[in-house]
C-alpha cells in the first residue's frame, strides 16, 4: 500500500488485516506486531515499578483512527478509549476535512509554567521589583539544575511576577518560564522551582510554601485550522447547523462543557495511548475555557465566503516523547512509532488536530441525525457482548435490539436467550 492514511473499508478488515496494514504504514517489527497482538502489553513486573501497591493491569481498546492529513502529512492516529463511536467519529470527521485540504496545526514553543509562592511579604510590589532586577540570577541557578536540558537547547526562558488577592492576604507568585523541549516538564520544572525558593525568601522576607508547576499551560498552545466543503458535510443547511450547535455552546457553560468533552475525547484518547498525563492535559484545557472569566467552547466554527464550513481550535496541549510512561511503558512506545513523531510539538499538533476532528464530527451528528444514531449501534454491540453473547451471536442480538428500537441490557438478554433457545 501507500503511504496514505486514507484506506476505505478499515473497519470493515479483520483485526489481523487492519494489523498487518499499520505495520507497514509504520514499519513496525515483528515484535511490536506481536505486543499488540498478545493483548497483553504491560508486563506487571513494570507496572509494579510505576506505582504502588500493584494488584494488577486494567486493559483499555486501541483503535486506529484513520484519514488523518495534517500539514499535508498522512497519518494513522493511535487512539486508546472505551468509548464506543469515538474512534469511527475521528476518522470519518479527518475524511471531510481532507477534503478541505486536510488540517493545518501549529504547535508553539514547549514553554511550561512553574509557580513559586511567597506569603507574609512585608512590601509585595517592592519585592517584586527586587526579583526582576535579579532575573539573571534566578535563571541562572534554575538552568543549572538540569545541564542536559541546557545542552539541547532549552532552559529558562523568562521570569514573571505577579501580586495576587487571596483571602489570606497578597501573596507573591513568582513565575519561571521554562522551554521543556521533548518534555512534559513536570519535574523539570519543580526542581527549579525548589532551587531558587530560597532565595526569594532571602530577598523579600517573606514565607515560600508552594512551589509547583501549573497545568494552565497557556504559553504551550496548539492552533489547529480545517476547512470542509459543503457538498460533502452534507449542504449548508447542515453548515448552519454546526454552527448554531457550537453558537450554543459558545454562549452556555453547560452545554459548552460537553462541547469540550467531545473534543477531549480525541485528544485524550490519543494522550492515553502515547502516554501521557492526561490529568494534566484535561485539568489545563478546561481552565483555560474559562481564562475570559466565563467557561465556554475551546472551537470555533464559522462560515466562509462559499458557504464551506471552518473551524479552528486553540488550547494548551502540554506532552512530551521522552521520560515519564512514555518510554516505559511498550504499547505507548509503539503508538508513537504508529504515528511516526519524534517531537513534543509534533504530537501537540496531532493530538489538537484529532480535538478538532473530532469537535466536528460530534457538532455535524447533533445538527443532523443526533448523537444517538450511530452511538447507540456501536452501544449495542457493547450491551450484547455484556448479555454474554460470543462469535455470531452479537451481530444478531445487535440486529434484534436495533429493530426493536429498544437497546437495553434486559432486552439484550432477552434476545440472546430466544436466539439459544431456537438453536
Amino acid at each position: 500500500m501507500g503511504r496514505t492514511s486514507r484506506i476505505p473499508g478499515f473497519h470493515k478488515l479483520t483485526l489481523e488485516e487492519r494489523l498487518k496494514i499499520v505495520k507497514e504504514f509504520s514499519q513496525l517489527t515483528d515484535e511490536d506486531a506481536e505486543t499488540l497482538r498478545s493483548g497483553r502489553p504491560l508486563p506487571l513486573d513494570v507496572a509494579e515499578r510505576m506505582i504502588e501497591n500493584v494488584v494488577g493491569v486494567l486493559g483499555i481498546p486501541l483503535g486506529i483512527a484513520t484519514n488523518f492529513l495534517i500539514n499535508n502529512h498522512d497519518y494513522l492516529v493511535p487512539m486508546a478509549i472505551e468509548e464506543p463511536s469515538v474512534v469511527a467519529a475521528a476518522s470519518n470527521a479527518a475524511k471531510m476535512l481532507r477534503a478541505g485540504g486536510g488540517l493545518k496545526s501549529l504547535a508553539t514553543d514547549s514553554i511550561m509554567i512553574a509557580q513559586i509562592q511567597l506569603v507574609r511579604v512585608p512590601s509585595p510590589y517592592t519585592a517584586k521589583y527586587l526579583i526582576l532586577e535579579r532575573k539573571d540570577e534566578i535563571i541562572d541557578l534554575a538552568n543549572s539544575t538540569n545541564p542536559l536540558l541546557i545542552k539541547v537547547g532549552g532552559g529558562v526562558r523568562d521570569v514573571e511576577v505577579r501580586v495576587v488577592e487571596s483571602p489570606l492576604g497578597p501573596m507573591l507568585i513568582t513565575h519561571l518560564l521554562v522551554d521543556v523541549k521533548d518534555a512534559m516538564g513536570a519535574n523539570t520544572v519543580n526542581t527549579m522551582a525548589e532551587a531558587v525558593a530560597p532565595l526569594l525568601e532571602k530577598w523579600t522576607g517573606g514565607k515560600v510554601y508552594l512551589r509547583i508547576l501549573s497545568n494552565l499551560a497557556d504559553r504551550r498552545l496548539v492552533r489547529v485550522w480545517g476547512r470542509v466543503p459543503k457538498d460533502v458535510i452534507g449542504g449548508e443547511d447542515v453548515v448552519d447547523g454546526v454552527l448554531y450547535a457550537w453558537a450554543f455552546a459558545a454562549s452556555d457553560p453547560y452545554r459548552a462543557a460537553t462541547h469540550n468533552k467531545g473534543i477531549m475525547n480525541g485528544v485524550i484518547a490519543v494522550a492515553l495511548a502515547t502516554g501521557q498525563d492526561t490529568r494534566a492535559l484535561e485539568a489545563g484545557a478546561h481552565a483555560y475555557a474559562a481564562r475570559d472569566g466565563r467557561y465556554t467552547s475551546l472551537s470555533v466554527w464559522e462560515k466562509d465566503r462559499e458557504g464551506n464550513l471552518v473551524g479552528y481550535l486553540e488550547m494548551p496541549m502540554a506532552v512530551g516523547t521522552v521520560g515519564g510512561a512514555v518510554k516505559v511503558n511498550p504499547v505507548a512506545k509503539i503508538a508513537l512509532k504508529i504515528l511516526g513523531i519524534k517531537t513534543a510539538k509534533e504530537l501537540a499538533e496531532v493530538m489538537g488536530a484529532v480535538g478538532l476532528a473530532q469537535n466536528l464530527a460530534a457538532l455535524r451528528a447533533l445538527a443532523t441525525e443526533g448523537i444517538q444514531k450511530g452511538h447507540m449501534k456501536l452501544h449495542a454491540r457493547q450491551l450484547a457482548i455484556t448479555a454474554g453473547a460470543v462469535g455470531d451471536e452479537v451481530d444478531e442480538v445487535v440486529r434484534e435490539m436495533l429493530a426493536r428500537g429498544e437497546v437495553r441490557l434486559d432486552v439484550a438478554e432477552e434476545i440472546l436467550k430466544e436466539i439459544r433457545e431456537r438453536e
